[in-house]
């Protein structure tokens, strides 16, 4: 689009206070401001604009949601024979080099207190390794273990791309070959008044907004990298997001579970701990599985029990999935197949008075599992959430840092256990991925040892 084209644009959505402030400007700063303006989708966020603001109701509707198939623990636990298979075809699956991984790492720590990407944050209890160390000493780990190459695909936005980048080469990628290391920026789109009007950020810039974790699925696409690993031979992608230290990157029983369904994408979910979590719900909607969002509930429904008191819609999502580049291929090829959803929040821009301002924005977003309704055939995984997941949302709290790190003492302390160590009570206990990446391996790599810990330890390669 040039320059006749943008400034037109703006003119036909009823701009002009953009257009104003764009002739105001010295010819440097207007070429900065077009720059930017190029950069973005305006069509597409007018367009979106327009259709919410056609709704005469801004509630979200509430879902009949009813129980999806699911491979359970209790089910797992009794076909030992069927997951064994899962995980010999997805240990072939990753020597075959066909799997990949995407972590989507586009957040900011603020929440945390912490500034910087979230990646970044220190995590681990004894030896405070980030969370984008702890990713890529797995995946280091697994191509170890299976001699195969791993590409590790990290997701940011424009925002935190560049210190991303830095902080990856000031620890010598983490000692990954860097050729199997990709970084990609997810899109940004204008945020919008109430009114449908841009906001300035500065006098050269919008304020803008990523465009959801479903937009890594939309970069993967656009910025050649699927069609990259397509062509090297990789078919399958493991994605999760960076707030999770507990994750299995590319868990082989998962894959075995994901290819044997002959699914497009895969979930793996968690039992809610209590009537009032806060977590997407696993289910059927309209005959289609799907994840429904807590906020897309009824509260009587949400918090409902069965008739063994336990809670009715129980598989909680871990935003952790399997999902094949055929699949995202195809939700490209017509344009970008996912929904949008508005986020009506308060910003902070450039007023009209050229300082800075507090107001109300609509952002817009997409989000991965959205995709799993427009999938041919999805597979869903239930895991203990001890060992799989502890997200750090809050700084305090449920979520926080130190939920998170007393998950990882406690799921560490019980691999020692079982491998007959004896620990004396509260020894913070962490094990590199290095060394053993599951209960099993660090069972065998210490059997015979006799293991007393009297305090903090950290076992390493």
């Amino acid at each position: 689009m040039n320059k006749e084209q943008t400034l037109k644009l703006l003119g036909d959505y009823n701009q002009q206070y953009i257009l104003d402030h764009y002739y105001r400007l010295n010819l440097e700063e207007k070429g900065d401001f077009l720059k930017e303006l190029k950069g973005l989708d305006l069509a597409l966020v007018f367009e979106l604009y327009r259709k919410f603001a056609q709704e005469k109701d801004f509630s979200r509707p509430f879902y009949e949601i009813h129980p999806a198939p699911i491979i359970t623990i209790l089910e797992t636990a009794r076909e030992k024979t069927r997951q064994q298979e899962a995980r010999i075809l997805g240990e072939s699956l990753i020597r075959k080099n066909e799997v990949a991984v995407l972590i989507v790492a586009g957040g900011q720590g603020s929440r945390l207190g912490f500034e910087g990407p979230k990646g970044e944050f220190r995590i681990s209890p004894v030896t405070q390794k980030s969370l984008f160390q702890l990713f890529a000493e797995s995946v280091k780990a697994l191509s170890n273990r299976y001699q195969a190459m791993i590409p590790l695909l990290i997701m940011t936005n424009q925002e935190n791309q560049q210190e991303t980048q830095q902080f990856f080469e000031a620890h010598n990628f983490f000692n990954l070959d860097r050729k199997t290391l990709y970084f990609f920026n997810q899109g940004m789109l204008p945020t919008l008044t109430p009114e449908g009007q841009l906001i300035l950020k500065n006098n050269t810039q919008l304020l803008v907004n990523p465009d959801g974790h479903g937009g890594s699925l939309k970069a993967l696409f656009e910025t050649g990298f699927l069609q990259h690993l397509i062509d090297k031979g990789f078919s399958e992608l493991f994605y999760c997001q960076v707030d999770n230290p507990l994750v299995k990157i590319a868990d082989p029983v998962f894959i075995g579970y994901h290819k044997m369904e002959g699914a497009e994408i895969s979930t793996k979910v968690v039992r809610r701990q209590e009537p009032d979590e806060k977590v997407g719900v696993y289910g059927f909607v309209n005959g289609k599985p799907t994840i429904v969002e807590y906020s897309d509930f009824r509260t009587e429904d949400y918090k409902a029990l069965d008739e063994k008191g336990a809670i009715r819609h129980w598989a909680g999502n871990t935003a952790i999935h399997m999902i094949s580049l055929s699949f995202v291929q195809r939700l490209n090829q017509h344009g970008f197949a996912l929904p949008y959803h508005r986020a009506v929040k308060e910003v902070e821009g450039q007023g009209r008075d050229g300082l800075e301002a507090k107001m109300i924005g609509w952002k817009f977003e997409t989000f991965v599992f959205d995709s799993i309704p427009l999938a041919r055939k999805a597979c869903c995984l239930e895991v203990i959430r001890e060992e799989e997941f502890a997200p750090v949302k809050n700084r305090q709290g449920k979520d926080s840092p130190d939920t998170a790190r007393a998950a990882m003492i406690q799921l560490h302390r019980s691999w020692l256990k079982e491998a007959g160590a004896r620990l004396a009570p509260e020894v913070q206990v962490e094990v590199s991925p290095l060394f053993a990446l599951d209960r099993e391996e660090l069972v065998v790599k210490l059997q015979g040892q006799n293991l007393v810990v009297s305090g903090d330890i950290y076992i390493d390669s």
